[in-house]
């Protein structure tokens, strides 16, 4: 049971407080607009009451918000002049026969002005770890109390009320865990850059996009020179620590709307939306740079390593398939890799 502590700004805090308003914010419903499902169960409450008014509400640290509201649509409202504020202090929730005869609401502006209500009765909403983060309630204009029916049946309509916003909270969270899988399936684990199922879905994208809209796209490929090398003089996890960082750079250094991913092995791509060849060229050089300046620590070990660089374009006017665009970007590096390496060719 939660207790109340010391009087804040005219209403009790429960003892359970900080934990209370953690478990409002994780239904993620404060601010969010009217549902059917809360509409259908305020409007329930409110016939089975024989009320003129009902609501759906959630007790946050200084504010009331109204997830859904029968007869009466208030805006977010100050905890402390809110009936709701003192049923979550109570475990049965709050009923008050007269609030005008009470000295704790004769005060209150919904009491002493309109609507003048005088007939309250709230069951609360109530987590599983026994927080109370809000009510389902009714009011009326005149002094009355319900029934038990009515009670018991406001009480069931609160429980269904409670699991309907976790079942919302639950299937937010399942939103975002979807989102992360999602992402997280379409990253290449050792680099973070896209994998290669990402990368060619979205270059097959741009190419289209290109060719819709007469724009210029680029391609760049990117293959480390000597790599086998590194993972034999060196051994593999110095290897993936070069891969690691080299990846680091190429997302570092682009655009927003760039993508970069892991294409086969050491062999890394370069997408880039509206970007003609010439431009691709500049991003390739200044990589290129970046990458031989680059002092590798890894292991105890230190080492450089340089990369070679193919360059293809679509240009308006000119559109490629994405595998004629794909090709044309390998020729160029293998002249790159024919011509000296640690060299951009396009």
């Amino acid at each position: 049971m939660a207790t109340a502590t010391a009087i804040v700004h005219g209403v009790p805090r429960p003892a359970d407080e900080a934990a209370r308003l953690t478990a409002v914010q994780a239904t993620q419903l404060l601010g969010t607009p009217p549902e059917p499902e809360f509409d259908f169960l305020a409007g329930l409450a409110a016939q089975l009451c024989d009320a003129p008014f009902a609501f759906i509400t959630l007790v946050d640290a200084e504010r009331v918000w109204v997830k859904a509201a029968v007869g009466f649509d208030p805006a977010p409202g100050a905890r402390d002049d809110s009936l709701c504020a003192w049923s979550i202090l109570e475990d049965a929730g709050l009923a008050s026969a007269d609030l005008a005869a009470d000295p704790r609401f004769a005060a209150l502006p919904t009491v002493r002005g309109a609507p003048r209500w005088r007939m309250y009765h709230g069951a609360n909403l109530v987590t599983a770890d026994g927080h109370r983060l809000g009510t389902v309630c009714v009011l009326d204009t005149r002094p009355r109390t319900l029934d038990p029916r009515q009670r018991s049946q406001l009480a069931g309509l609160a429980r269904q009320a409670m699991a309907l916003v976790e079942a919302r909270s639950l299937r937010g969270q399942l939103a975002v865990a979807r989102g992360a899988l999602d992402a997280h399936a379409g990253t290449d684990e050792l680099t973070g850059l896209a994998n290669r199922g990402q990368l060619l879905g979205r270059l097959a994208l741009e190419v289209e996009r290109a060719r819709r809209f007469d724009t210029p796209m680029s391609v760049v490929l990117v293959d480390l020179d000597h790599f086998k090398l590194v993972n034999e003089l060196h051994g593999q996890g110095v290897g993936d620590q070069v891969l690691r960082t080299v990846g680091g750079q190429l997302r570092n250094h682009l655009r927003q709307l760039d993508l970069a991913g892991r294409l086969a092995g050491e062999q890394l791509c370069l997408v880039l939306p509206g970007t003609p060849a010439a431009g691709a060229l500049e991003v390739a050089n200044t990589l290129r740079e970046k990458i031989a300046g680059t002092v590798h620590r890894c292991e105890s070990q230190v080492l450089s390593v340089t990369a070679s660089f193919g360059v293809a374009g679509i240009e308006p006017g000119k559109p490629k398939t994405m595998e004629a665009l794909l090709k044309a970007a390998d020729a160029a590096l293998v002249r790159a890799k024919d011509h000296g390496r640690n060299r951009v060719e396009a």
